[in-house]
């Protein structure tokens, strides 16, 4: 029987089968021998060996489309990372960190600006602002008045989506409000799971519609960007790609070189101050690391 593994811990892959059931499975031997490890998010075969205790025996990984490795998920068709406008305010420079990430995994992510409720119109008008001049999908919501649901269902339907942001943003609320109406038996599979307050230290995917999964994974804090150059950075912000091949030299990384295009857009606004600095000290960052 093929499925989906919704989740990994202790040694055990869920996996939400095509008769919607969810499984215990144990993974074959021939895995470690093939140095190769289920992930949540990875479609697979299944033997059933207890019907009745809902337990089986997970013997083929079917070929992935893609993976990540922070965190580590299979098969995801989107991003999807979640800040709050207040309370926590956000940090910009976390939230460009995840970006790079994605654009680096070659992955689509949208913004959702949760707890707008709570935030400045003007503030507020300026943040979306930014992210969409960059060419982001950037949605606004608030739980607590139930804004922009919709428009979220509509960035999700048909995909498998990793969402992600730091503690308190609203992350769980939302992701509550997203499965509370759907058909499937997701009251099953929380209660089988044990979904509660404190399982968000493992990533799972949660079925919230026909073809449609979110990947739930733990809130971050810290992200550090790994295998990548200094000189490699420019390539992974989004703004700076129209005026590729303007510059003066070949190879400019847009800090000191005269002539420089990037820069030239900096100082007539086109490019967002906020997102300049972060890219210079996200290269900083990255040539230090080098050093050492």
């Amino acid at each position: 029987m093929l499925g989906k593994i919704i989740k990994g811990i202790a040694g055990f892959y869920y996996v939400y089968a095509e008769d919607e059931e969810i499984y215990a499975c144990k993974a074959k031997g021939i895995f470690r021998k093939d140095n190769q490890k289920p992930l949540v998010g990875d479609d697979v075969e299944i033997t059933v060996l207890h019907e009745k205790d809902k337990e089986g025996s997970l013997i083929r990984i079917l070929p992935r489309k893609n993976f990540l490795i922070r965190p580590a998920v299979a098969n995801v068709d989107q991003a999807f990372v979640i800040f709050a406008l207040e309370d926590p305010k956000p940090n910009f420079m976390l939230l460009d960190r995840f970006l790079i990430m994605m654009e680096q995994a070659g992955l689509p992510a949208k913004i959702c600006f949760n707890k707008k409720d709570l935030a400045r119109e003007d503030e507020t008008a300026h943040i979306c602002e930014i992210y969409r001049n960059c060419g982001y999908q950037v949605i606004l919501s608030s739980t607590v008045k139930q804004e922009g649901i919709e428009e979220i269902r509509n960035a999700l339907r048909g995909k498998t989506t990793v969402v992600a942001g730091p503690s308190g943003v609203g992350k769980s609320s939302l992701t509550n409000t997203l499965q509370g109406e759907i058909k499937m038996e997701t009251g099953e599979i929380s209660k089988k799971l044990k979904r509660g307050r404190h399982t968000t230290r493992h990533s799972q995917v949660i079925p919230i519609g026909k073809d449609t999964y979110l990947m739930d994974t733990p809130g971050f804090s810290s992200l550090y960007l790994t295998d990548m150059e200094e000189g490699e950075l420019k390539d992974y912000f989004r703004e700076f790609r129209k005026y590729e091949g303007q510059c003066r030299f070949q190879g400019c990384v847009h800090i000191h070189e005269p002539g420089c295009a990037v820069k030239e857009a900096l100082k007539s606004q086109e490019i967002s101050s906020l997102r300049y600095e972060d890219y210079l000290g996200l290269y900083e960052e990255l040539k230090e690391k080098r050093r050492y």
